[in-house]
């Protein structure tokens, strides 16, 4: 009689740390909707594809209504893949699992879109022929130091400077960078898959395009300390020297 052996194939876990936005309702929780709904007006697809997280410690909310405002959040198009801030027993049936671990991070505000003031003139002029829109950029120029967080998402952020390690620039553009990049840089993020990251000098931690990204031990050790550049090839971030 023949015996039939059979291997069992072990399981491998592995843990990660993934970027998120995190966010931090509060009380009341119609008003700080009303405000996540002005920024996505001002800002739409910013939220897109990113994952994003709930710490509810300050907002003192009941599994129902912790229910109702992650449903609230589906609505908009913001999927919250995980909650810290409440205790296990109060995570319910189909609410995303509670997260656990230290908390870091900077906070980042999305900056309010500039408004134009006009001058009336005694005689108005014909109106002029209509112009194509030259798109909007930001100009920083001093360094970005550690811990700071620089967010522009109507278009390209510019910056005169190097940016410090743990700092953060996030553009819904292009990043330009003429200095040394050692925090994070995220172009793209409103949603722009043409969007590209230059700096004269790569140190990064991380460079990301829209929902795509790649940290420091991703990249290759060769582009490191030379000027770089990183662009979205379909799904696939690329990053190359720039000569």
């Amino acid at each position: 009689m023949s015996s039939l052996i059979c291997q069992r194939q072990s399981l491998t876990f592995r843990a990660r740390s993934y970027m998120a936005f995190v966010f931090t309702p509060q009380q009341p929780i119609a008003d700080w909707l009303a405000g996540v709904d002005a920024t996505l007006e001002r800002s739409k697809g910013f939220f897109a594809g990113h994952p994003v997280a709930l710490d509810l410690s300050a907002a003192a909310l009941t599994p129902p209504e912790v229910a109702e405002l992650v449903a609230s959040l589906a609505e908009r198009g913001i999927r919250v893949l995980g909650i810290e801030g409440i205790e296990p027993h109060d995570a319910t049936a189909g609410l995303p699992p509670v997260l656990r671990g230290s908390r870091g991070g900077q906070e980042i505000e999305i900056p309010e879109p500039a408004t134009a003031t006009v001058t009336p003139t005694a005689a108005p002029e014909p109106a002029p022929a209509p112009q194509k829109q030259e798109p909007a950029s930001l100009l920083i120029d001093a360094p970005v130091r550690s811990g700071q967080s620089v967010v522009y998402i109507d278009g390209d952020v510019t910056v005169l400077g190097s940016v410090g390690s743990g700092a953060e620039i996030i553009a819904g553009g292009s990043i330009h960078i003429y200095g040394t990049l050692r925090g994070l840089a995220m172009a793209g993020a409103s949603g722009n898959p043409r969007a590209r990251i230059f700096c004269h000098r790569f140190e990064g931690e991380l460079l990301a395009i829209g929902p795509h990204y790649k940290t420091a031990d991703e990249i290759e050790a060769s582009l490191r300390r030379g000027p770089a550049q990183a662009w979205l090839d379909g799904n696939t971030l690329k990053i190359s020297a720039m000569n």
